[in-house]
């Protein structure tokens, strides 16, 4: 496997942080549908995420897989490491 530089787990961290304050707003949010604030929460750090996630991609390839992810040229869903592998 190749070496795998610091930045990637960086901005995997970041990803990762992200994700879980966006997992803990939708919970809330099922039960407090009408919490504006909250609401605001949640679409600040989607955006965020985004931000994130295409940062992620263009330096070390996509994320996802059916659509949720673009590829490069060539198709680089075989060069790993993939996500789940570190």
């Amino acid at each position: 496997m190749k070496q795998i530089p610091p930045e990637y787990y960086q901005i995997m961290e970041q990803l990762q942080t992200v994700d879980f304050v966006l997992v803990e707003l939708t919970l809330y949010l099922d039960t407090h549908p009408d919490d504006l604030e909250a609401i605001k929460q949640f679409n600040h750090y989607a955006k965020e995420r985004k931000t994130i996630k295409k940062a992620f991609e263009s330096q070390f390839g996509p994320l996802l897989q059916f659509g949720n992810s673009y590829s490069g040229h060539p198709w680089n869903w075989n060069e790993p490491p993939w996500p789940w592998q570190v």
